[in-house]
């Protein structure tokens, strides 16, 4: 289970924040009474959805208490729950449930998303996005060198990665039981301020795993050093001296019959 820093990952708040923003957007209930936010980090998720539902019970579901203690210090009037998404189920039916990315971690969507969908009261909706770039620069990099002959003694066993399905995937899962199904993609192109920026963007999430591999800090600084020499030369620098990292992210809303 990678460890996580909600300082690292809110380092880029606004641009994570900006697809749970979107997702909301096209959330088609008017008034959800209970509503989970499954994998709800450090509270920015929680707090887009109270603001379009203020009436709302939301109750944040996380694995992290370091995530969960950001989140209550965010949003004290909450309900947050420590519990992993693969064993979470509700105590009843409820209007909503939502995660921004974190369905990406578990494994076996084949069981998880239907059993999901099946926590929804009628009428109500499944929603979540996840990252879809799991073969973009960056990442093809983290497994290239963990693989290479000065670190691949570090990496005897797999590292845990991203887990998604083409989107028809999930339309055939859920359709039996829903009423209606939107699914679409998004590539979002943040702007940072260079090379290391992308480094610390894959700090707060999907290096985690391959860091937590290394023990010693030392270990874990040589490793970002020589990533980002291939992050310099993949990701080259605009004109002003900005570099663009494309980010591919999936959506989907499932409405419960």
């Amino acid at each position: 289970m990678p460890s996580w820093d909600p300082s690292l990952y809110l380092k880029f708040g606004e641009e994570r924040t900006q697809a749970c923003r979107d997702l909301v957007a096209r959330i088609t209930l008017d008034s959800p009474r209970r509503i989970v936010d499954l994998g709800c980090g450090p509270g920015n998720s929680a707090e887009v959805l109270l603001k379009r539902w203020p009436d709302a019970i939301v109750t944040g579901v996380d694995s992290s208490e370091a995530m969960l203690a950001a989140a209550r210090e965010r949003l004290p009037n909450v309900r947050w729950q420590k519990t992993d998404i693969t064993s979470w189920v509700a105590d009843e039916p409820v209007e909503l449930v939502f995660s921004n990315a974190a369905l990406h971690w578990p494994s076996d969507h084949e069981h998880l998303i239907p059993r999901l969908f099946d926590q929804v009261a009628p009428g109500g909706a499944l929603a979540w996005q996840v990252p879809s770039n799991f073969d973009a620069p960056a990442h093809v990099c983290m497994r290239d060198l963990a693989a290479s002959p000065g670190w691949r003694s570090y990496f005897t066993e797999p590292v845990r990665e991203w887990n998604f399905h083409p989107l028809p995937f999930y339309y055939d899962l859920l359709a039996p039981s829903a009423i209606r199904i939107d699914l679409w993609t998004t590539e979002y192109l943040h702007v940072m301020d260079g090379p290391s920026g992308i480094i610390e963007w894959y700090k707060g999430t999907g290096l985690r795993p391959f860091l937590d591999r290394l023990e010693s800090s030392a270990d874990q600084e040589r490793f970002l050093d020589e990533l980002l020499i291939e992050i310099e030369r993949l990701y080259p620098r605009q004109p002003d001296g900005r570099v663009l990292c494309p980010f591919s992210r999936q959506f989907a809303i499932a409405y419960r019959k």
